[in-house]
């Protein structure tokens, strides 16, 4: 998961920090005209859509998966609240209810804070056929050599801790999978091998 501190170097970008500011004008406007926060907190949400997108696979939340949500929320909150009202727990609370109406708007955010933060079009370029067999020691030595920010990312989007991404034995519901495959072509995150060796991590559940 990312820290407060790269999120905040992340929003300064000039590019994602234009389209932040676009996407929390039109979302407080239309979703949430009584919500203050700030242009990092608001990019925190947006980091968030991807966990919320997977949560909501079945349809609904758990209580178990929204205290997980708030938990990752109050980590990429500026500052910390702790003791008060997070901003970004709040704001998610909007995006729970209306996440179908607003996750492709999120996604664009995300695209372009990946695309400012790596070398994303150059990965895309490397060959890689989604059904080949990946040994997990191979997998193991991608994770290691993929640029750190694009890990980070990875691993904010779909796990509860980076420690995590190196693992080779992991278990997902399988509607949560179907979802996690649809949201990384969403995010073209399809288009790099390492995603596709990620997703072969994974053990489905019924």
């Amino acid at each position: 998961m990312f820290t407060e501190y790269e999120i905040e170097t992340m929003v300064a970008i000039p590019e994602v920090l234009t389209a932040t500011q676009a996407l929390k004008k039109d979302f407080c406007k239309n979703e949430a005209p009584y919500l203050e926060i700030s242009d990092h907190d608001f990019f925190s949400l947006v980091m968030m859509a991807p966990t919320v997108g997977i949560a909501l696979a079945d349809g609904s939340v758990s209580l178990f998966e929204e205290l997980a949500l708030n938990k990752k929320a109050r980590k990429l909150s500026k500052g910390g609240y702790f003791m008060k009202k997070d901003p970004v727990v709040y704001a998610m609370k909007f995006l729970l209810k209306k996440y179908d109406i607003w996750h492709e708007k999120f996604f664009h955010v995300l695209k372009v804070a990946m695309r400012a933060s790596f070398d994303m079009d150059g990965m895309e370029k490397e060959k890689f056929h989604p059904d080949t067999e990946i040994a997990p020691e191979v997998y193991k030595r991608a994770v290691l050599s993929t640029p750190y920010i694009l890990i980070r990312f990875i691993a904010s989007f779909f796990l509860e801790n980076d420690e995590e991404i190196i693992s080779t034995n992991r278990h997902m519901r399988r509607n949560e999978y179907l979802r996690l495959l649809k949201i990384g072509e969403q995010l073209d995150l399809h288009k790099l091998p390492i995603f596709h060796m990620f997703c072969k991590t994974f053990d489905q559940k019924a």
